[in-house]
């Protein structure tokens, strides 16, 4: 029997897209370069967001589910930088070579609005930390991607994308919240008791969860297809 530990979550993650990264339809890891160069960045600036969280006690881990590695933040907690970016890339990859992207309706100006009304509503909560980061986040992706890279919200593909991956998001992140492998503290989200009208989750997952992971899974993506695009036009 398999232990549920963070370690046992983050190689379920990532052990199928690494398995056929080198024998399928098509040649995943020789998108190494951009894929490295998407977590690196992107990871980076997440993973400062964490450690600067579980510093604050946003967050915390039991540690019993872990295997013991740590520099402020576990090391299972680092490799979800990793792994969950090279499995949903992997996810989109399919997505493009079995269903020819399509161009969606795009106006600038709804995202714009948009990411006025997530700053707006994010500044209110102002005083929990969570809520305040992970509306934000996507606020800033909103502002950036319809400014500078709006090819991607006129991508089918990128929100099929975002779909798939909120299914595996669903049944991982409920597992984290709900043994608890890592536990939040109510003072910084929407939140409460169970026992209240408004307890701030979907199911045991708070909602910020899913702000914050729409923000991290389109950035990953965004720097992704820029260093794709870019390594392209060079080896012309």
């Amino acid at each position: 029997m398999i232990e549920i530990n963070y370690l046992t979550l983050d190689l379920l993650i990532i052990i199928f897209p690494l398995l056929f990264s080198f024998k399928w339809v098509f040649p995943y890891y020789k998108n190494y370069k951009p894929l490295f160069a998407s977590i690196v960045i992107v990871g980076g600036v997440y993973i400062f967001w964490d450690m600067l969280v579980t510093i604050r006690g946003d967050w915390w881990f039991q540690k019993e589910y872990l295997i013991g590695l740590e520099l402020i933040i576990p090391l299972e907690e680092a490799l979800f930088f990793v792994v969950v970016p090279y499995s949903c890339i992997f996810i989109y990859e399919n997505l493009q070579y079995f269903f020819p992207d399509k161009k969606i309706a795009f106006n600038k100006w709804f995202y714009y609005a948009l990411a006025i009304v997530l700053f707006i509503v994010g500044i209110s909560f102002y005083y929990q930390d969570y809520t305040i980061l992970s509306l934000l986040s996507v606020s800033v992706f909103f502002l950036i991607a319809a400014t500078w890279f709006p090819d991607i919200l006129k991508s089918r593909n990128y929100w099929l994308y975002i779909l798939i991956s909120f299914g595996a998001f669903l049944i991982f992140n409920y597992i984290l919240t709900s043994i608890p492998i890592v536990g939040y503290n109510p003072d910084a989200i929407w939140g409460g008791t169970v026992e209240q009208i408004w307890y701030g989750r979907f199911i045991t997952i708070p909602f910020e969860d899913f702000f914050y992971n729409f923000s991290m899974l389109s950035f990953y993506l965004m720097i992704y297809l820029y260093f794709k695009k870019r390594l392209n036009i060079i080896s012309k």
